[in-house]
């Protein structure tokens, strides 16, 4: 029979990539990782893990088997969630990765609600946070290093997610051309307007930096529109292109909630013809959304992207 904590081990292999990286992750030295893997391959008398070169492989029957305990692992945390929501437990720690509009938007309402919730209470839920764009949020739950993950995906880019993920949608937001007024009139756009991207041809860009899929967002929706972006400024920080606009330093697409409250500066903002809009998702590892404390978390992020849709209404 299997041993479950074998298939765990080379669970982690296979996420972590390194005996070292696997054994730090499983809080266990590197030989006792070697044992573990040597003990599997004598239940199963076939080899799981071959040598090239200094590092170790997974062969053909060890991804069989990692494909087989990526289910076995979601059923056994699904069956500890169970257990915990069953004894009433609903406090605990959650380890929470976003990328930074949505932990401005999302993230710090939900902070404040769970301080003022649990104000004076025992058990308090505690929530930790770390700032990640969503390849990184994704690799880092994937990897186990978080419990929840917030992220995007655009219309023009589409979001891959990893599998034994489960992902809800938050909301749908569009993403605005943001001009400085007197660029807009230059364009012949009257405030508000919506626009033809392809008139944006000849124009100078501000984007995020190259690292983040808002570029390759900007690129792709450029590109649908017949033509490739003149970039003069990369910032992966909207509050930075946003006073580059109202300083008229070019244009830039701004996902509505990147815009702060006040705005530094004027601003005309605009959107396309052909609409691209981004959808925030909220992301976790199969099973886990039964725990009660991510699931009392999942519900307070619902209720601030509910907030965040009713705001843009009222715009």
């Amino acid at each position: 029979m299997l041993d479950v904590r074998r298939l765990r081990v080379l669970q982690y292999l296979a996420t972590h990539g390194t005996v070292a990286a696997a054994a730090q992750a499983l809080y266990l030295t590197a030989p006792a990782i070697s044992q573990q893997l040597a003990a599997l391959e004598r239940d199963v008398g076939l080899p799981v893990v071959e040598k090239r070169g200094r590092t170790l492989h997974l062969t053909p029957v060890g991804e069989l088997l990692v494909s087989h305990a990526e289910i076995v692992l979601s059923d056994l945390e699904a069956a500890e969630s169970d257990l915990e929501a069953m004894r009433g437990g609903g406090r605990g720690t959650v380890r929470v990765t976003a990328f930074a509009s949505a932990a401005r938007a999302l993230i710090a309402p939900v902070w404040k609600q769970i301080m003022e919730a649990e104000e004076g209470t025992a058990g308090s839920l505690t929530m930790e946070f770390v700032e990640q764009e969503p390849e990184g949020a994704l690799e880092a739950l994937r990897r186990r290093d978080v419990d929840l993950a917030v992220v995007h995906g655009y219309t023009v880019l589409p979001r891959d997610f990893p599998g034994g993920c489960e992902q809800t949608k938050l909301f749908e937001e569009p993403v605005l051309l943001a001009l400085h007024p007197e660029h807009a009139r230059r364009k012949g756009l009257k405030p508000g307007e919506t626009v033809d991207l392809a008139r944006m041809a000849d124009d100078v860009w501000l984007t995020p930096g190259p690292e983040t899929s808002c570029y390759e967002m900007v690129q792709r929706a450029c590109g649908a529109a017949g033509f490739v972006p003149t970039v003069r400024s990369r910032s992966s920080d909207y509050s930075v292109l946003t006073a580059l606009v109202a300083a008229g330093a070019g244009a830039a697409f701004l996902p509505r909630i990147t815009l702060p409250d006040a705005l530094p500066g004027p601003i005309s903002l605009h959107r396309l013809l052909h609409p691209v809009t981004r959808t925030v998702y909220s992301v976790s590892r199969s099973g886990t959304s039964r725990r009660p404390d991510i699931r009392y978390l999942q519900e307070l992020l619902h209720q601030a992207a509910e907030a965040v849709v009713l705001k843009q209404q009222q715009i």
